[in-house]
This record gives structure tokens, sequence and C-alpha cells, in this order.
């Protein structure tokens, strides 16, 4: 058994691919002991933009909006940095639930804790300042491996790696006063014309 779950953990080192190096979970090896819970911050459509993986395993990336799956998007193996899904719109204080469906394996792990059938946090998170292809917004890392389930675990936290941002929709009342806005600026636009045709 033993000899199984090193040479498991020598395969997936060699087949892991590097992860970008700027976001880094400070404290590889061990358990990330600060659990998170995500809330909408905005009324808007929320965004993933894949950042990376460093998984051999095969997943992809899923959504829990107040418990209603969103579905998954962004497979980690085959998503180029950036790609952008829409996985809908969001209300201010929505609940947002991500988690990686891990198909090699069969797995799915949550970023609540809660929901995580072996009690491991499964997710790093911190700021993510924005670098010219992804927006600023929020890093999350997934870790996509348990000591409880496969005898072995790196705790890198870089097997689906994602940005995500809420993009603000305008109110219905701001969307009234733009068309509004634009109705006068037509009228006057109107009204000089003709002005400068009856002088002419």
């Amino acid at each position: 058994m033993i000899r199984t779950c090193v040479a498991t953990a020598t395969l997936m080192l060699a087949l892991a691919t590097i992860a970008k190096a700027d976001v880094i979970y400070p404290n590889p090896g061990t358990e990330n002991p600060i659990t998170y819970t995500f809330t909408s911050t905005a009324n808007g459509s929320l965004i993933a933009y894949f950042y990376g993986s460093g998984a051999s395993f095969s997943e992809s990336l899923g959504l829990l909006v107040n418990g209603q799956d969103r579905g998954t998007a962004l497979d980690n193996h085959s998503s180029p940095y950036g790609q952008a899904h829409d996985f809908g719109n969001v209300s201010f204080g929505d609940t947002l639930v991500f988690y990686i469906d891990v198909k090699t394996t069969g797995h799915t792990y949550y970023s609540d804790i809660k929901m995580n059938s072996d009690g491991v946090n499964h997710v790093y998170s911190t700021a993510f300042n924005g670098d010219g292809t992804i927006p600023a917004g929020t890093y999350v890392g997934f870790e996509d491996l348990s000591l409880h389930q496969t005898c072995w675990t790196d705790n890198n936290y870089t097997d689906e790696q994602f940005v995500f941002t809420v993009a603000s929709v305008p109110e219905p009342s701001t969307w009234a006063m733009m068309i509004l806005g634009f109705a006068c600026v037509g009228f006057l636009t109107y009204r000089r014309r003709n002005s400068a045709m009856r002088t002419a």
C-alpha cells in the first residue's frame, strides 16, 4: 500500500504542469487553515477566468449559487490562460460555493469545507490585482487530492486555479436615465439641424 502511494505521488508530480508563479499558496504541504465563505458583493454576471493548473488529474470548475447548481466549465487541461466563463447573473448577498468535479477520481470538492465528505479544506483564496489578461478579482486555487481518499496529497492548491469577478449590471433606473439622456441628445440634434436648415 505504501509503495503504491509513493509510486502514485511520484507519477503525479512528474505529470503535473507548472502553475503560474505569481500567486502561490504560502504553506505548501500543509492543509490551508483558513476557510472561506464567498458571497456576491454586487448584482451582475459572475465571470470566472481560468488561471492555471498543476494537476495531472482531469477536472473542471462548477458553481452553486444559493445551493442551485450552475454547471461546470473551464476544464483544467484544455482551458487556456484567461479563458472566461459566464456563470450567469447573481445578486448582492448570494451565497457562492465553487467546486471541482475531479473526473479522474470521481470526487467532488467544495470551497465550503462543511460540504466536503473528507472534512478537508480544498481551497486557498486571495485578492488578485489583475494583469492585463485577467481583471482584478478574487483568486481561488483548489487542491484535488485528499489524504483520506488517495493516501497522498501535496496541499499546493494549484490543481484548478481561477479568478472570479461580478460584472455589475446597471439598475433599471440607471438604464431609464441613460435612455432619457440619449433621447434628449437626439432631440437637441434634431432641433439644431432643423434650425440650421431654416436659416440657410
